[in-house]
């Protein structure tokens, strides 16, 4: 029997399928800052929609931090452990200052955070059966395995949440992860090579971090890209892959990796996608959720630049202006698209009896 978890709790219908907590933002003695990433980015694609008016505190899905129990759904007690030590922490997260810390205090101010975002991710997972798709303003740590973390993710979010689904939520078999953050994700990569369940796709700068040869078997779409490609090259690949995969794997869920270090001008992604084309591939990729009609779980990953969550807004505002998000669809009676069509087609086969 799955373990008593209590991520998995009801949401208020008034609520937007949009998960955050504050206490995903890092900071602490400004150690955040010794690293590219901008560790308040979350709070501050927050505070955007805020300001145009899509959302408030009262509407926003609270995430709840993952509990050991929960986190070992996937990981091993032996990596779990080795995040007891400050200096393993400190290799993960690429902030060399963390060594010197007590790890109590490594615990709350660091990874407490990562804990957080991904509680955020296993809600968002579910969220998104219910209601049609669902956003983890964080999460997107796909360089964590079960048993190793690396390049700032020190649990394996992605893997957390379709493992989850899978054991919890009937009706739910197969999943598609469609990666698009400019690195490799080799963490999911590595948990689900032998998982057929599992389709991933992923679109990644070939020349950086992690080249990790070994992951890249369990990619079934691989799309490696060059040094500074641009809008259009990178747009039409990512539609022309998009919709191969899903008419390739007919999956459950999409979980949709949207690392913004895509942007041109990033200092580790080494792409040049402009923030018109950032919001156009995120557009494209609900566009194909919603044509194949796939629940779909947007986290927003890499990012390293302080421009980076005024895009994730104007993304998640251009979603909404589109309807390809939208209230009434998050608190619509038949809560899984999918359901509701196969409601509909037996109403219809019904209907085609009778008339005979």
């Amino acid at each position: 029997m799955p373990h008593r978890t209590e991520l998995y709790h009801e949401v208020p219908p008034t609520c937007w399928p949009i998960v955050y907590s504050p206490d995903y933002n890092i900071t602490f003695m400004g150690l955040e800052k010794l690293h590219p990433f901008d560790a308040g980015k979350w709070g501050k694609v927050i505070n955007f929609l805020k300001e145009e008016k899509l959302i408030a505190d009262d509407l926003i899905v609270q995430a709840r931090e993952a509990t050991e129990e929960d986190l070992l759904v996937v990981h091993t007690r032996r990596y779990l452990n080795k995040l007891k030590w400050s200096f393993v922490v400190a290799t993960i997260t690429e902030i060399p200052p963390v060594l010197f810390l007590p790890n109590f205090l490594v615990q709350r101010k660091v990874l407490k955070p990562l804990r957080t975002q991904t509680g955020g991710t296993i809600m968002a997972g579910k969220l998104a059966i219910d209601r049609g798709w669902a956003i983890n303003v964080g999460g997107g740590f796909h360089h964590c395995s079960s048993d190793k973390g690396g390049g700032f993710c020190a649990y394996a979010d992605i893997t957390l949440a379709i493992k989850f689904l899978f054991e919890r939520v009937e009706g739910v078999s197969k999943a598609t992860i469609i990666d698009l953050d400019a690195h490799q994700g080799n963490g999911h990569e590595r948990d689900f090579m032998d998982d057929h369940r599992v389709y991933i796709m992923d679109v990644y700068n070939r020349y950086i971090y992690p080249g990790d040869g070994f992951a890249k078997r369990a990619i079934k779409r691989k799309v490696e890209l060059d040094w500074g490609t641009e809008d259009t090259e990178y747009l039409q690949k990512v539609q022309t892959h998009v919709e191969g995969a899903l008419n390739e794997s007919r999956p459950d869920i999409i979980i949709y990796n949207a690392g913004t270090d895509i942007l041109d001008g990033d200092p580790l992604g080494g792409l040049a996608i402009s923030p018109q084309g950032i919001v156009k591939r995120d557009e494209a990729v609900f566009r194909a959720a919603r044509s194949h009609r796939i629940p779909i779980l947007m986290v927003t990953s890499g990012g390293y630049q302080k421009r980076t969550a005024r895009i994730i807004a104007d993304s998640i505002l251009n979603l909404h202006n589109l309807g390809l998000i939208d209230k009434e669809l998050a608190t619509s009676e038949a809560k899984n698209p999918k359901v509701e069509l196969m409601i509909r087609e037996s109403i219809l086969d019904l209907t085609n009896l009778s008339l005979q």
